[in-house]
């Protein structure tokens, strides 16, 4: 029931008993894992900014798109990212706002996690974006 902690360099670990070598199956680095999961994060943002301009065109959302699609190529080697169609499947367009901020925040954190800058800056500027466009027009007040 109970397996004493191996100790010294001697010992195998588990995980090479367990599947034979470490060999068996393919690796990759911390890097590189990060690298896919920030590209999947910002691809699912370029998708729902694709959305939201074709339901509500701005120049903001084209340029935020253009910046997201270089990320993602950077990201994935140079290929091109799958874009949405001109139709959108949902057309609330403050729950696509929603979703786009939380998009943005899951991509902010892994592009902090592999210390990406430009990635972490275009995610958190997008966040900023997504969250007036929730806000709506702000009204001036005459207090300061």
């Amino acid at each position: 029931m109970y397996e004493p902690i191996r100790t010294g360099p001697s010992r195998r670990s588990v995980h090479g008993t367990m599947a034979g070598t470490t060999s068996d199956f393919p690796h990759r680095s911390r890097e590189e894992e990060l690298d896919i999961q920030l590209a999947g994060h910002l691809a699912a943002l370029l998708a729902v900014t694709d959305e939201l301009r074709a339901l509500a065109p701005s120049t903001d959302l084209d340029l935020a798109a253009e910046r997201l699609a270089g990320q993602v190529a950077r990201l994935r080697g140079g290929g091109t990212p799958a874009r949405a169609s001109g139709t959108a499947a949902d057309p609330r367009v403050a729950a696509l706002h929603e979703r786009a901020h939380t998009l943005a925040g899951r991509a902010l954190v892994v592009a902090a996690s592999r210390a990406d800058t430009s990635a972490a800056i275009l995610s958190a500027e997008r966040m900023d974006a997504h969250t007036a466009a929730l806000a709506g027009p702000k009204e001036l007040s005459a207090a300061h």
